[in-house]
């Protein structure tokens, strides 16, 4: 109860000094913030942002940097690779749902390329013009583009005409232990930015609780810094860019429950707080059990094997997008997952440059029979057995009519033959959150803007509704992020 009191809207007319005041106050620095920074910014205002941490970046500085764009970006035309709005649109559709928002999609495809020349000409992300066509999560060097979604893959590839649209900032330096990864390069660029634009920034500043007017209007917020309460006027509007819930136990537990003590690709900062504050107001939520699942394992070995679970059977064509099968893995397969591969196979792929390096490790158990391994592992007599036997009559052919594995994949498993036990290997963030227009206005239950207040990135949900595509996240936080400033500074 007292956490529930402390983010009850605060009355305007109960605050004796405002600490701070802007036109638009932005609570967050990561991509959604910086965006919805620069956004407001170019409009006019006078932005402030307010920043938990001692330092701009969030969640986005540390991951992998991955944007996802298309429609024929200048990236996408010199690599090679043709593709249109209508090809993105239905690709998203299909792959990010069930219940993904149509119009928020078909605004999000719709403005690709200009997002893509607004980040490039007008914030100084730079992209170099290389394609990287290998498994893994991201390229392990400083590739520009790649396949993020599964798009060249069963069961899209052969209904939509496919486009590699994971667009990756350049690198400098790029090492498995750097710390300015894609997402440093893509925040740098962007931070930069906004402070020439002018916008400041307060560090150390936790948002508790949103102010509002007398008419319901939110024209503030109130932060705490080092135990002190301080009240920080927004004229026009506040926009809430905080992240996920993925590190709130209870949120979680209620709303994502198959993520509960796996939080990945997430930071201990995503707790939900701007989710529970607006909520507080009425605002509506969608998709909170919606979750994008890591599968931590190579894939340039898994592509190369086949992936069954606790029964022993395949269940998902392994040359698709890692994040397909990590959701496939924890959601319709209780975490239990084999990965299984003979002696040929894992020397070529991890002969092969792979990103994933360190997810790499010894199979958990070697045989020189199917029915011995499957023994080893425990499966169902014959299970295995009867599995692996399907699979080598048809790709003796370079076929797989069970779940439509590209033929180039597709080779007879032989002897020796290996198992990794990846049970419980999947980690991964949330993708629900406060449900928001095509403006980035928060919506009320009633259906209704509440007024003054905006919201994009994590904390909202946004172009996924269930499935995943790398470069999603940073996608429309910095796409929605960018709308919800600007239309902040017109309230």
């Amino acid at each position: 109860m007292a956490e529930a009191a402390s983010i009850r809207p605060i009355s305007a007319d109960r605050v004796s000094e405002w600490a701070h005041e802007a036109d638009v106050v932005v609570a967050g620095f990561g991509v959604a913030g910086a965006a919805a920074a620069i956004g407001a910014a170019q409009a006019g205002a006078e932005v402030l942002v307010l920043e938990r941490t001692g330092g701009w970046g969030g969640a986005a500085s540390m991951s992998g940097g991955f944007i996802y764009m298309g429609g024929g970006t200048p990236l996408q035309k010199a690599c090679g690779f043709e593709d249109t709005v209508d090809n993105m649109k239905a690709f998203m559709k299909a792959a990010l749902g069930p219940g993904v928002d149509d119009t928020k999609i078909d605004a999000y495809c719709e403005g690709s390329v200009d997002h893509y020349h607004w980040l490039v000409d007008e914030c100084g992300v730079p992209f170099k013009e290389s394609f990287w066509g290998e498994p893994g999560w991201e390229p392990p060097s400083d590739e520009g583009l790649m396949y993020s979604g599964g798009e060249n893959s069963a069961p899209f590839h052969a209904i939509i005409p496919p486009a590699p649209r994971g667009h990756l900032p350049q690198m400098r330096d790029k090492h498995a232990s750097s710390e300015k990864g894609g997402g440093y390069m893509l925040m740098k660029p962007l931070t930069d930015k906004a402070a020439e634009l002018g916008v400041r920034a307060e560090y150390g500043m936790r948002v508790q609780a949103l102010i509002v007017d007398a008419d319901g209007r939110v024209v503030g917020l109130q932060a705490r810094r080092y135990g002190k309460d301080i009240a920080v006027r927004a004229r026009k509007g506040v926009v809430l860019a905080t992240g996920s819930f993925a590190y709130n136990d209870a949120m979680v537990e209620a709303y994502a429950p198959r993520l509960i003590g796996r939080p990945a690709a997430s930071i201990e900062e995503h707790d939900g707080r701007a989710i529970r504050m607006a909520q507080a107001l009425g605002a509506d939520l969608a998709h909170m059990d919606a979750t994008e699942v890591a599968f931590f394992c190579d894939p340039q070995l898994f592509i190369r094997g086949i992936l069954v679970n606790g029964r022993g059977q395949r269940y998902i064509n392994e040359d698709t997008y890692p994040g397909r099968v990590g959701q496939a893995t924890l959601i319709e397969n209780q975490n239990q997952a084999y990965l299984i591969i003979d002696e040929t196979a894992y020397e070529e792929g991890l002969s092969r440059p792979s990103s994933s390096a360190l997810m790499r490790a010894e199979p958990t158990w070697v045989c020189e029979t199917v029915e011995e391994l499957e023994a080893e592992i425990g499966l169902p007599e014959g299970a295995l057995q009867s599995t692996v036997e399907v699979y080598n009559r048809h790709a003796e052919r370079g076929e797989d009519p069970l779940l439509g594995k590209k033929p180039e994949w597709v080779k007879p498993i032989g002897s020796p033959i290996a198992a990794f036990d990846l049970r419980g290997r999947t980690g991964g963030f949330t993708l629900g959150g406060l449900l928001t227009s095509v403006d980035s206005e928060v919506l009320h239950v009633s259906g209704d803007p509440i007024p003054g207040l905006f919201a994009a990135g994590r904390c909202t949900s946004g172009i996924c509704a269930g499935g995943y595509a790398s470069g999603a996240s940073l996608g429309d936080g910095s796409f929605f992020g960018r709308r919800a400033g600007a239309k902040a500074a017109e309230a």
